[in-house]
């Protein structure tokens, strides 16, 4: 039985994963730290399909959570063909001024866990000789923001590993995909600030059903990268050549607002 393991599976463009490859015969692996939501997920591709859900219910953003998952999976002999790293977390703050301990959350989630992953993973597809990747970065990786600063260097890591990742698999025919969303209307956004539905009609942001379709779509014909819309491959090219005192002037007008409400 073939089995493909999503990471931040309980939501989102995770959720949507899972059920697109369980469409695919394929079983699935959840991996959150969201254990209600894993069982709903688990009640319903086992309904729909033919296929087993394990559910791992373990923090990502925890030091030694790969070799949990790997130990886990090697355990029950699971054959790990398709390995999404989605997990994430998202929030605002001067890299000064957060908590070190969001801080380090994030980068252990963002860098140090789907490194690890794609290590140990990695390790069994080049011995079966096939095998798929799919690192989830983030438009912000094109050029972080103030008061992204921690979030924006960790999604360019993925970037940037996931290009190098690539060429070394390329070698032993495993396909290694980055995907790149831009907005996109999941829990890290606050329905209420950003009126999604709205966002959606403009084409600013995309549903997360798209998102993760066009994202295994990539993976499957072995591209190198997922820019889902138009828009999106359009700020990729543009943003960095915004000049960075109009940064800083955006910056500074947002500080100033900020410190009045």
């Amino acid at each position: 039985m073939k089995y493909a393991l999503v990471t931040g599976a309980s939501s989102g463009i995770g959720w949507h994963f899972a059920e697109l490859l369980a469409k695919k015969s394929y079983s699935i692996v959840a991996v959150s730290n969201q254990s209600e939501k894993l069982a709903d997920l688990k009640n319903k591709l086992e309904q729909d399909g033919n296929i087993k859900v394990e559910t791992i219910n373990i923090d990502l953003a925890q030091e030694n959570s790969a070799l949990q998952v790997f130990d886990y999976c090697s355990g029950r002999n699971l054959e790990i063909e398709v390995l999404i790293n989605d997990a994430g977390i998202f929030f605002f703050g001067e890299a000064a001024r957060v908590d070190p301990s969001r801080m380090k959350s994030m980068i252990t989630l963002h860098i140090l866990t789907p490194t690890l992953l794609c290590r140990l993973f990695g390790e069994q597809m080049i011995k079966r000789q096939k095998g798929f990747i799919l690192n989830i970065s983030s438009i912000s990786a094109v050029m972080p923001y103030p008061g992204i600063s921690i979030y924006g260097p960790t999604k360019a890591y993925l970037r940037h590993f996931t290009r190098a990742l690539r060429t070394e698999m390329k070698l032993y025919g495993i396909n290694v995909t980055c995907l790149i969303p831009g907005a996109t209307d999941t829990g890290l956004y606050d329905a209420a600030k950003f009126k999604p539905s709205k966002l959606i009609k403009l084409g600013i942001m995309k549903k997360p059903e798209v998102v993760a379709r066009r994202g295994l779509r990539a993976l499957f014909k072995n591209k190198a990268v997922c820019i889902p819309g138009l828009l999106n491959k359009l700020v990729v090219i543009l943003l960095p050549l915004i000049p960075n005192f109009i940064i800083s002037t955006i910056n500074r007008k947002t500080n100033v607002v900020r410190k009045n409400i």
